[in-house]
């Protein structure tokens, strides 16, 4: 059943929401309006400014809702600020929260990353906020708690300080605007990489173009692994892991599986085309600008999410 608010309450709830009426407005003897249900009054606000400034996740089953850039997650569990395989970077973010399968999977593929020569473990950028959804600046997705940011770089300690996480740059591993690997890349990221898209949770992991040939030149055993690297640009100092829905998670909306194959000879007309760009098509519409998500552009499950403490 909605619930209905008087006008001296909705002028309570509008201001709450960023929005304004006038005093005299709301006590006047003139004719009111019919009254507002509170959820209109919420869902007129964008969903970033709703979901970016939750400060926990909600007390609930977990679960994710939506697909990767439109929706939200109950539930989520924040990953460790340090861990003995790992660290997570900008903590003022609070975008270190997922899904337990997300966490549990960061945790399994740290100690990968540990065993590697020439490094600790790994650092973990952004995941989600604590209730998933649209994030106030940055990433587009990252919604529902099934997406994460792993630097590039291995770390020499993981003992860093809050100031440092915050203060210290990420590396780039690109040369050539991405179509080749600079001399930081070693056989430690393939490795790093491989274990990740070989892990089953995996549904397909982002980086730069030149870093998906140079695994496709490299691998020498087993290519399946490769189908789920898939090149993408701005992907140089970290790359992005995005897992698949989880079993059970009915209302998790899956990305369309890659094509068939190792995908390398794809990779390899992405370098080409950075190295050579073919002339625009002036035939090409122009891109659709992104519009800005409300609440009721997300699932229906996330009001509740929004609303659980």
């Amino acid at each position: 059943m909605i619930r209905h608010i008087t006008t001296a309450a909705l002028a309570l709830a509008l201001a709450a929401c960023g929005g304004s009426t006038s005093r005299d407005a709301a006590f006047s003897d003139a004719p009111r309006a019919e009254p507002t249900p509170v959820s209109a009054v919420i869902s007129s606000r964008s969903a970033r400014q709703l979901f970016g400034t939750e400060a926990t996740a909600s007390a609930q089953r977990p679960e994710p809702f939506g697909y990767y850039s439109e929706g939200c997650a109950a539930g989520n569990v924040q990953l460790a600020e340090t861990g003995s395989t790992w660290q997570a970077m900008r903590l003022s973010r609070n975008r270190n929260w997922g899904q337990p399968i997300l966490i549990d999977f960061l945790q399994d593929l740290s100690r990968v990353a540990a065993a590697q020569p020439g490094g600790e473990g790994l650092y973990i950028g952004d995941l989600s906020q604590p209730k998933g959804g649209p994030m106030l600046t940055g990433h587009v997705s990252h919604q529902i708690g099934l997406d994460a940011d792993i630097w590039l770089v291995q770390p020499d300690r993981l003992d860093l300080s809050r100031t440092e996480r915050e203060n210290l740059s990420a590396t780039s591993f690109r040369r050539s605007a991405g179509a080749f690997v600079n001399s930081r890349w070693s056989r430690a990221q393939h490795e790093i990489i491989k274990a990740a898209a070989e892990d089953p949770r995996t549904d397909r992991i982002f980086i730069f173009p030149g870093a998906k040939v140079q695994m496709c030149n490299d691998e020498t055993g087993d290519r399946s692994w490769l189908n789920k690297i898939r090149p993408l640009g701005g992907h140089h100092y970290h790359f992005h892991v995005r897992l698949a829905c989880p079993p059970g998670a009915t209302a998790c909306e899956s990305q369309r599986p890659p094509p068939p194959g190792d995908g390398c000879a794809e990779a390899q007309q992405w370098v080409d085309n950075i190295l050579d760009p073919p002339p625009p098509d002036p035939a090409a519409p122009p891109p659709e600008p992104r519009g800005e998500l409300m609440l009721a552009d997300l699932p229906a499950q996330c009001s509740g999410v929004l609303a659980a403490r």
